[in-house]
């Protein structure tokens, strides 16, 4: 069953442009990630928030993910960081065209 992975933490930038260019290689590490189907990188500039989104094979790669990618948040000094995991219903999804 696919899973879904939701991390949200306070950023203080950089945003748009800048932000592809800073993390480009960052996002190329992310994408070697075991069971990773694909993320979603979000910014809310004004609430001072960065995050992603994303969908793994499983529940193990997910977990194992949260374990390393919380580590590496961490060890760039982000505190507060919320990761939530969440099972992903194929079927209503696809009625709503969800990439799963």
């Amino acid at each position: 069953m696919p899973t879904l992975v939701q991390f949200d933490f306070p950023m203080s930038g950089p945003w748009g442009d800048e932000m592809a260019a800073a993390f480009g290689d960052l996002a190329e590490v992310i994408g070697r990630a075991p069971g990773l189907r694909w993320k979603i990188w979000t910014e809310n500039e004004a609430a001072g928030s960065g995050g992603g989104i994303y969908l793994f094979e499983d529940d193990a790669s997910a977990e194992a993910y949260i374990e390393e990618h919380t580590a590496r948040l961490a060890g760039f000094g982000i505190t507060y960081i919320r990761a939530r995991l969440f099972h992903v219903n194929e079927q209503l999804t696809a009625i709503n065209g969800g990439p799963v």
